[in-house]
């Protein structure tokens, strides 16, 4: 056949690859959302035929163990009583409308709609946990949020659980009204610092508010009189009560109130005006915000007491740690929390109007807080100022700044020129100056000796040759948890935001530990100390619940560590931290003081224990020009010697444990038997096998070191973001002997409450360079 007689024969083109490829995806889209359905319809039918035999939600005891729970000590001394004293209930005709628009509109905007369950949210929830293995996600209802609190499910809870919670949810709303739903949530609910119920909530942030005076006494509940910004703050803390807390995170609370400000305006409870003037209302400052106290064994335990409560809430929930019958051992030691209490009495005698201190002991090698004194009086002021209290730090930051230069290679020996610093801000036509005290310079000098003496304008310089964003990364990784800057005032310790003498204390212990980190399982967030050691039931086995795991991560190389603290070592042994001396007791720090005198600081450590002083006015910051003998308060004055005299009464009181063991070991001990190694020591016991006994170990009397003078006892701490003046340490210290001055201050008008160190303190005379 020829060509042209074959027949035309149509081409077939190619079918689109992309169109059986998206049936199969539309199909499997499909098929996975009617599993889903299923899963759910069948999963909801099974809980709603055991739903029977579920206990009476009106029946709150069969709910809860109705105990309180119990903090003790770390040698089971009690420490605190953890209840819900503070929780007041009230009817529905005492809760203000703003406050149930506001948690309607955050938490449950269908509250009214809904069958106790949100069948959509739900749905989303319960694919992501499925998806993600766990339960991640929320989609409750606030019927549900009740039921959770109800039944105790606070952590930890399964898929399963949460579907049973949605079963029980939908029985509950066909035999309680809405209303009475809403009043017994809100009444059973955690709003943060120790606030719950909402009468005790609206008591905590605003009680003190000048708009609500009188409000919680006889026949006036402050609940009932909450203005529409106020209730959509405190409806906002209820999803994460840490992590909205004005108090830690001011800037936090303040957007979140503004999200629930605008869903109570799109869902129609303001009107644009109502919400304009809402969002330009600021926050309650922490000084107007007054906690419910933990019943603690005395007032300044009671600063421990509620940082440990706190994390217990928020581990456990609300309901379980405060009526769960739980017994937590902390990690404080009431001995050495006494300690502390007469080191710091004994130097300030902490009277209303004069400085306060804070004071941390963290142990070295478990990483566990075992003193700490957040204040002089937790009645009068709650504000912690060991764990909230940030300020500036001065020279104490310098040995961050001296790890990071080891590690970069910069030799302790390495010379440098002490003089005036004039240095360009980069990408600026700023220059930042540096001054030393008194203008007094040593001219040609090592790291070493510029650490020994707190030398800024050598640190100045170390500072940029090491990095400054290297300073900060070593810090945070060390145990800084609050953010730092890389400005260049922070190789002298002038931050943009402050530190607290927690986190300084467990930093320093990085260094004590030869640069590891440690923290724990049950450790405070973002691996901060640790404040529990075990938590078990109050029942006749004492159950474990929960126990803690030490964890090590290395941070910084071990040289580098045991460089930096024998560099350390001379800041007591000839520096400007004399005074702290402990006799032939290893001990290794550094001193701080911020511009004007405005905080001294002295953290140091033995082979033992970590610990940070502070001390200053809790109110405010405010100069402390005289308040030392008429004389200036600095880091090596009332910091360093209330440090020495805690420290001097730990190991004095270890020495007489020591003796008594010894001597009852001596009892006990047969004639030719050898006696125990560290009895022989400590010059306790005798070794049959030397001829020459060993000396006894003594301690030094809290009164032996000589007191700095003024020059003695200045840092070259004094620095902000724009001028800085350091200390003045080379000149000798004059023998002789200190005894603790009467109460530091003058009684002028107290503040109500302690404010936060301000960003960037004032300048100093003689050289202005602002902020990179």
């Amino acid at each position: 056949m020829s060509d042209s007689e074959r027949p035309d024969i149509p081409v077939l083109s190619d079918p689109p690859l992309g169109r059986p490829r998206l049936k199969r995806l539309r199909l499997a889209l499909i098929l996975c959302g009617l599993s889903i359905i299923a899963l759910i319809s069948t999963a909801f039918g099974m809980m709603m035929a055991v739903a029977a035999d579920l206990p009476e939600l009106e029946n709150q005891r069969g709910f809860q163990r109705a105990q309180n729970s119990l903090l003790v000590d770390v040698h089971d001394e009690y420490l605190a009583t953890l209840a819900d004293q503070g929780r007041i209930i009230i009817p529905t005709k005492e809760i203000g409308l703003s406050m149930q628009h506001a948690i309607i509109a955050v938490e449950d905007e269908r509250f009214y709609q809904n069958d106790g369950v949100d069948l959509r949210a739900t749905a989303r929830a319960l694919w992501t946990d499925i998806t993600s293995r766990r339960a991640v996600q929320g989609g409750s209802t606030i019927t549900q949020q009740f039921v959770k609190n109800a039944t105790q499910k606070q952590s930890k809870r399964t898929v399963v659980e949460k579907v049973r919670e949605a079963a029980l949810a939908y029985h509950l709303t066909r035999k309680w009204s809405k209303q009475k739903i809403l009043t017994e949530y809100l009444n059973s609910i955690y709003f943060g610092n120790g606030a719950y119920g909402i009468e005790s909530a609206a008591r905590t942030y605003f009680a003190s508010h000048p708009d609500h005076a009188g409000c919680g006494k006889p026949g006036s509940r402050c609940a009932s009189e909450l203005k529409p910004h106020e209730a959509a703050l405190l409806a906002g803390i209820v999803a994460s009560p840490s992590a909205y807390d004005p108090v830690a995170h001011r800037e936090a609370a303040t957007q979140r109130r503004n999200l629930v400000l605008a869903k109570m305006l799109e869902q129609g409870y303001l009107t644009r005006v109502e919400y304009e003037r809402g969002r330009s209302e600021p926050v309650p400052s922490r000084d107007l915000i007054a906690p419910p106290q933990a019943q603690a064994a005395s007032k300044s335990s009671a600063y421990f007491a509620t940082w440990v409560r706190q994390q217990v809430i928020e581990r456990y929930g609300a309901r379980e740690a405060l009526l769960g019958g739980l017994r937590v051992q902390t990690t404080i030691d009431l001995g050495i929390q006494r300690r502390a209490e007469d080191a710091i009495g004994r130097w300030l005698g902490n009277p209303p109007w004069g400085p306060n201190a804070a004071l941390v002991a963290i142990d070295n090698k478990t990483g566990e807080v075992r003193a700490m004194v957040g204040g002089s009086d937790y009645d009068r002021v709650p504000f912690n100022l060991a764990t909230q209290g940030q300020r500036q730090p001065g020279s104490a930051f310098k040995p961050f700044v001296l790890a990071t230069a080891i590690r970069r290679g910069i030799s302790p020996g390495s010379t440098w020129v002490s003089k005036k610093q004039v240095i360009q801000v980069p990408n600026s036509t700023e220059k930042f100056t540096v001054n030393n005290y008194e203008n007094a310079y040593s001219g040609v000098t090592t790291l070493a000796r510029a650490t020994t003496f707190s030398d800024n304008a050598v640190y100045a310089q170390v500072g940029i040759q090491a990095g400054t964003k290297r300073v900060a990364r070593t810090a945070e990784r060390m145990g800084i948890r609050t953010p730092v800057s890389t400005n260049l005032a922070i190789s002298l310790g002038g931050l943009k935001q402050g530190v607290t003498p927690l986190d300084m204390a467990h930093a320093y212990q990085t260094f004590a530990t030869g640069g590891v980190r440690v923290s724990g399982s049950l450790g405070a967030s973002d691996k901060g100390p640790v404040g529990i050691r075990r938590v078990t039931l109050r029942d006749k086995r004492s159950r474990v619940v929960d126990r803690n795991r030490v964890r090590h991560e290395r941070v910084i190389p071990k040289n580098v560590a045991q460089t930096t603290t024998g560099i350390l070592e001379s800041v007591i042994r000839v520096g400007t931290a004399r005074v702290a001396q402990l006799g032939k007791v290893r001990a290794w720090g550094k001193t701080g003081t911020t511009e004007d005198y405005g905080d001294a600081w002295f953290v140091g450590a033995t082979d033992k224990l970590t610990v940070a002083v502070w001390v200053g006015y809790p109110h405010e910051l405010r100069p402390m020009r005289s308040e030392y003998r008429g004389q200036p308060v600095a880091g090596g004055t009332y910091p360093a010697q209330i440090w020495r005299d805690f420290m001097l009464s730990i190991l004095q009181a270890d020495k007489d444990r020591l003796e008594r063991q010894c001597a009852r070991e001596e009892d006990k001990r047969k004639k030719d038997e050898r006696p125990s190694k560290r009895c022989i020591e400590a010059g306790l016991a005798t070794d049959p096998t030397q001829t020459t006994p060993a000396p006894a170990t003594t301690v030094p009397s809290p009164v032996q070191p000589a007191a700095p003078t003024p020059r003695d006892a200045q840092d070259d701490d004094r620095a902000d973001d724009r001028t800085a003046r350091p200390d003045d340490d080379a000149g000798a210290a004059t023998p002789q002997t200190p005894a603790p001055p009467p109460a530091a201050g003058t009684p002028p008008a107290p503040a109500p409450a302690p404010a936060p160190a301000p960003a960037t303190p004032p300048a100093e005379s003689g050289g202005a360079a602002p902020q990179p």
